[in-house]
């Protein structure tokens, strides 16, 4: 899924802390030491903001003009700035019929890496898929003629 871009405030807290926080996720605020310490955290709390609004089944909002962005009187802004991340995948279930030897085999390969059955459903499908681009791999199935 492609990168999406949100316009955020840098600003200079006490004691030299920098703080970043996105006008259009209340409440995703980060910070560090530094401008550049600072900066290097806001692409992952943007996307932890992403998830959890994912997770709730919200859409993600449109991001502000930077015009529209309203500072509150106590903020010491360094600049606004565009930080991107990449919004979480949505999974959807899908019913699947297969042999259940091969379920209760598929279950013991899982459960040896430590994985669900879901997870290694999703495993697999992109090696299968990954291979067909590529052309390499095992699958007779799809061997291009």
């Amino acid at each position: 899924m492609a990168q999406r871009f949100y316009p955020a405030v840098l600003e200079r807290g006490e004691h030299g802390v920098v703080g970043v926080w996105f006008p259009d996720f209340p409440g995703c605020v980060t910070g560090g030491r530094s401008q550049e310490d600072a900066m290097a955290r806001a692409s992952d709390a943007l996307e932890e903001a992403m998830r959890t609004l994912a997770e709730r089944e919200e859409p993600l909002p449109a991001p502000s003009a930077l015009e529209s962005i309203e500072l509150p009187p106590e903020c010491d802004l360094i600049a606004f700035v565009a930080v991107g991340a990449t919004p979480p995948d949505p999974s959807e279930r899908v019913n699947v019929y297969l042999p259940k030897s091969l379920i209760e085999r598929i279950d013991r390969a899982a459960a040896e890496l430590g994985m669900n059955r879901s997870s290694f459903f999703g495993m697999a499908a992109s090696r299968a898929l990954q291979s067909l681009v590529t052309g390499y791999g095992t699958f007779e199935p799809f061997k291009k003629r």
